[in-house]
């Protein structure tokens, strides 16, 4: 399944694709909902060179206390591989700890963020025989950036597809050639192993195990209180907000806000070219320069997209939605919707809102 990467998408896997940013007001406690196993225990394991920023994701979202708007609260506990303190990768900056592996028995949800030259290091076997026990009891593994190379070293990437910063993708293929590296994803759930790309790729995975466990109410809280979007613009599968067009479209911008303000009327070529004071031939040419791809298949991902932000948001049966989109018919919208997102509307809707009786199947 997909959802984002360094460069654009988000990856989490069957039977679903991706998960967005579903926009509800303020909730009370009672109203979250629990859509998997339970997500009490979580433990960030450290190895010496970790890199702080990584860890401050794994830290923000589920190392703080946020019961006074209704949230969950974590038992949470930062846990060392390689002693009481840990040197970080900026200079003078160290990590104490009174957790060794131990605590990892007890967690719903190991962390492993990234850190200084984990590509090529040796790992403490004790850490990779906990991290193999961990899933082996039903526990979940996830790696922020250059972490994924841990869980490999565990073998838990084999068969697996997985993620990391584009940097490395290369070489976590040579290293575990049994395992399917995608690097072109912010983050790929293979459950019960996360991963997940470049630093801030590492909130969208912490929220998407938030928003599976817990609900698209207490991930959407979690993110407005970090001031950062539940999910953000992948460019493949995942998009949060319909984008603006760019500022380089000089030419084309103002067809393309035409385009976004009107997704549900028929348009061609010939009809946006007249639009723009240009021949259809010379506008198609534009457009391609300008903003990367072709009238035709920018107006079907801004559908799509829109299709998303209503399932999410919204209780509109599927021919709505369609005719909203553009799409016409609910058939028409699912086999648009699968092609792009490789699930079908239902799914999605199911995916990031939970189980519900729903008025039309399509």
């Amino acid at each position: 399944m997909r959802v984002v990467s360094m460069d654009t998408t988000v990856a989490p896997i069957a039977p679903y694709r991706q998960w967005q940013d579903c926009r509800t007001p303020s909730i009370s406690c009672q109203r979250f909902r629990h859509t998997g196993s339970m997500l009490n225990n979580v433990a960030a394991v450290l190895l010496d060179g970790v890199h702080p920023f990584e860890l401050g994701v794994v830290c923000e979202v589920f190392g703080l206390d946020r019961s006074d708007e209704g949230l969950p609260v974590y038992d949470f506990a930062v846990v060392s591989a390689e002693g009481p303190s840990l040197r970080t990768h900026v200079p003078g900056f160290t990590v104490s700890t009174p957790y060794g592996l131990d605590r990892l028995e007890e967690a719903d949800l190991i962390a492993v963020p990234a850190g200084s030259d984990f590509i090529g290091r040796e790992y403490p076997p004790g850490l990779l025989d906990s991290l193999r026990r961990a899933t082996g009891r039903g526990a979940r593994v996830l790696s922020v950036c250059s972490g994924v190379f841990v869980l490999g070293a565990a073998g838990l990437l084999d068969g697996r597809r997985c993620t990391v910063h584009w940097r490395h993708a290369h070489e976590l293929s040579h290293r575990y050639p049994r395992a399917t590296v995608e690097p072109d994803v912010l983050y790929v759930d293979e459950d019960p192993v996360i991963t997940s790309a470049g630093t801030a790729a590492g909130i969208d995975a912490c929220l998407h195990i938030v928003r599976k466990e817990q609900g698209p109410e207490v991930a959407n809280k979690i993110a407005r209180r970090m001031v950062v979007p539940p999910h953000r613009d992948g460019g493949q599968a995942q998009f949060v907000e319909r984008p603006l067009p760019l500022s380089r479209c000089d030419t084309v911008g103002a067809v393309l806000v035409w385009m976004e303000r009107h997704l549900d009327e028929e348009m061609t070529v010939e009809q946006l070219a007249a639009r723009a004071h240009m021949s259809p031939r010379t506008f198609a040419r534009r457009f391609q320069q300008e903003t990367g791809t072709t009238p035709y298949r920018w107006l079907l991902r801004q559908r799509v997209l829109l299709a998303q932000q209503l399932l999410e948001a919204t209780d509109e049966t599927m021919d709505a939605i369609a005719g909203r989109t553009g799409f016409g018919t609910a058939a028409a919208l699912r086999h648009q919707f699968v092609r792009s997102l490789g699930t079908t509307p239902q799914a999605y809707r199911r995916t990031f809102r939970g189980p519900r009786d729903e008025p039309e199947v399509a």
